[in-house]
This record gives structure tokens, C-alpha cells and sequence, in this order.
């Protein structure tokens, strides 16, 4: 038998998250560009990981970019692809992208309204035409963006707290 500390095995583990996925309140949506917001659910400090819903409100392109580690994704709503596939991410798709490579994200115009859960590791490379990089993404700019955004709405810097681990 184990005992137990705060309900875990171990007093080193972190603390369980259990929240709605879905906010009531439309101040937890993070801005990332015009029309694209996304809501953070785990960030993960230790391995440099992030999960977190991509919420999409307008059709285009919204970025040529890879990631150096797997990224998993589940439509939750609408639908979205990359230019580099044929196949189409729908409503109840799941999407596994290999470490390496390059993919631009886009969603069609008929789709009002995209939302998708990714599961990502390590980062988010942002790439030109011409593959070199322009920018970036990892747990540690997330973070920054949810506290820039969060004490601008109300909710406070240190709201992102609960989802750090």
C-alpha cells in the first residue's frame, strides 16, 4: 500500500489538472494572431511540453512552421490541412505530425469556426518560403504570452499558474 501525500504516490509528483476544456469565459482564449486564439490546458516546464486548444475564426493560411519532437492533434470542431497533404482534418480527426517536417497550416473558407487539441513537444519552428526560420515557439513563450494577456484582460499574471507544471 502507498501512502500518500496530497492524493499522489510520491510528494514530488505534480498536481493533477482537471478543468473545462471548454471556458466559460471568453478571457481565457489567448490571442496569437488576427482571427487565431489559443487556450492553454497543461504546460509542462520540466519537458518542455504544452497542450492546449487552437481556436481558428478565419480561413488562410495561418503558418508554415515544423516541429523538432511529435505533435498530436484531435479536431474538436470544423476542419483544417496543410498544403503539403491530401487528406482533410475534420470534426473527430485525430492527427499524428512527425518530428521534422515542414507543414502549413490552413483553413478552408467555408469553415466558420476551427478548434483543435494539440498535444506539443519541444517547439514550434516558424518558417519562410524559403524554410529559413523567423520565429518560435515553446512552453516558455506560451507561458509569457498567457501572463501578457491575462493581467490585460483582469484575470491577473499569475492566472496562468494553475496550468504550470
Amino acid at each position: 500500500m502507498y501512502d500518500t501525500f496530497n492524493g499522489s504516490a510520491h510528494p514530488r509528483s505534480p498536481r493533477e489538472i482537471a478543468i473545462a476544456a471548454m471556458p466559460g469565459d471568453e478571457r481565457v482564449w489567448v490571442p496569437q494572431a488576427e482571427g487565431v486564439w489559443f487556450r492553454p490546458l497543461f504546460l509542462n516546464t520540466l519537458q518542455g511540453q504544452w497542450c492546449n486548444l487552437l481556436r481558428v475564426r478565419r480561413a488562410g493560411i495561418l503558418s508554415r512552421h515544423l516541429h523538432p519532437q511529435p505533435v498530436h492533434g484531435y479536431v474538436i470542431k470544423g476542419r483544417w490541412h496543410y498544403l503539403e497533404h491530401d487528406w482533410v482534418a475534420e470534426t473527430g480527426s485525430y492527427v499524428f505530425e512527425p518530428p521534422g517536417e515542414i507543414h502549413t497550416l490552413t483553413v478552408p473558407a467555408d469553415c466558420e469556426e476551427m478548434i483543435t487539441f494539440f498535444n506539443i513537444s519541444g517547439c514550434m519552428v516558424y518558417l519562410d518560403e524559403a524554410n529559413r526560420q523567423v520565429g518560435f515557439e515553446d512552453v516558455f513563450t506560451k507561458i509569457d504570452m498567457c501572463r501578457r494577456h491575462y493581467e490585460k484582460v483582469g484575470l491577473g499574471a499569475d492566472y496562468i499558474e494553475q496550468f504550470i507544471r
